[in-house]
Order: C-alpha cells, then structure tokens, then sequence
C-alpha cells in the first residue's frame, strides 16, 4: 500500500537547501519493510499574503508500505527528520495519510484551492481532520503546504517528480526504451502528438524531472531544435532557486 507524506516550509531564503531536499533525504530513514516510491513537487499559489521561501512549493514522499500498520512509525520518523532538519525561521509542517482514506477526497480539493487561493491553516486543519497533520516550528505555517502536497500528490495528476530512481545520475542523452525501463514514461506534446519510437533519442538537459500523470513519471518531450530526426528533446529546464 502507498503512503503519503508531506512536508512544507522546513527552510529560510539564507538556506543551501530546500524542503525537497529533506523530503529526499527521508528515504535514508524509512523502515526496512517499506520502500521510497519518488518525491512529488507540488506547486502552489504565489501571492503577496503568502509567506513562502522561493517558489511556494511543497513536498510529498510517497512510499510503499508492507501494510497499514506502519503508517504510525512512518509519521514518527517524518517528524523526528523534521525536527532534526528544519532550519531556525521557518514554520514547517508535516502531513500523512494511506492510500485509501476517505479523508482524501477533501484532501485533494483543498489541495487545488491552494493552487488558486490563499488558504489558512483553520481550512487545512478542517481539511485534514481525520488525518496526521502537525507543525513543527514558527507559526506551524508548513501544515497548509504539507496537507496541500499530498492532497494533489493522492489525486495523481499535478505536479513534478524530484525524485524517482536515480535521476540525478541520467546521462544527457537516453534512449526512449532506456528511460522507459526506468520506469518514466515518453510522451510527445509535437502538434501530432507523435508516438516516440523506444529507439529514438531524448536529449534530457541534464535535468529529468517528469511530471506526474495518472500516478506515474512522464517525462514531456518535443522534437529536438536542432530538427535532427528521430531526436527529442525534454523539455523541462533547471531553475535556480530565488531568494526573497
């Protein structure tokens, strides 16, 4: 069974890191019975009245557990990695639930309304009233972006995978039938939504982060600029991190 957790605002705009990174580094803590299945990026509204580190966005691991009863030392480690990473000034949050749970339908649409509103922690504690969700810090300002992460990361259509596998090890150019084997799948967004074919190039950047659709790694590709046949080219980019 999968398990969602979600962190939010476990860093400060002075920081060398963010909170994907600590949500990445949970796999190093996880239980032998359970494995790390990828981290999501979860993008939410940028406003004014919104207090956010760079780009407003928040996290959500999500792991295969062995069975429901690990769910409890799963959210007792994420708040012990939590509170040993978090950084002084932030405001972070942690929220968990299993695949499943009744609560995520309400979840999920308080995850879309941060994307479009500014929400408030009364709404997400409402939200997330039959499920984990705590602050750990701060105003405890993190359980709206925490509750927000794994409602949409649940929902199985939003967001961006900053984990999954090795991809910080992917060469520069892969094969489709490679990166397919990985796992993430190829899809073109050309204006004949062509099939790539598993022996066609894909020129990653560098930086394969795929989108999550339908609960799995897609990797959105065009043809490559350099109109060399059967080459693609992703088209996601590295953007470096902003400070407020």
């Amino acid at each position: 069974m999968k398990i969602y957790l979600g962190f939010d605002d476990t860093d400060t705009p002075e920081s060398d890191r963010g909170t994907g990174k600590l949500a990445r580094w949970f796999e190093n803590e996880i239980p032998q019975q359970c494995r790390m299945l990828g981290v999501v990026r979860q993008q939410l509204l940028v406003h004014d009245d919104i207090p956010y580190t760079s780009h407003n966005s928040a996290a959500c691991a999500v792991i295969e557990a062995a069975d429901a009863s690990l769910l409890e030392k799963i959210i007792g480690l994420a708040v012990r990695h939590v509170e040993k990473y978090y950084l002084e000034g932030s405001d972070p949050g942690v929220c968990a639930v299993r695949e499943g749970d009744s609560a995520l339908n309400t979840l999920t649409n308080f995850g879309r309304d941060c994307t479009c509103k500014v929400m408030s922690q009364k709404e997400a504690l409402r939200a997330a009233r039959s499920i984990y969700l705590s602050g750990h810090g701060g105003t405890n300002g993190g359980i709206i972006g925490a509750a927000a992460a794994v409602g949409l990361t649940a929902a199985g259509w939003c967001g961006r995978f900053i984990e999954f596998g090795r991809l910080r090890e992917l060469p520069d150019r892969m094969t489709v039938n490679q990166l397919e084997a990985l796992g993430i799948l190829v899809i073109s967004l050309d204006q004949d939504a062509s099939v790539p074919n598993p022996a066609e190039v894909v020129i990653t950047n560098g930086w394969v982060r795929p989108r999550m659709l339908g609960h799995k790694p897609v990797l959105p590709v065009l043809p490559a600029a350099s109109s060399e046949k059967g080459v693609w080219e992703n088209i996601g980019r590295r953007r470096h991190r902003k400070k407020r």
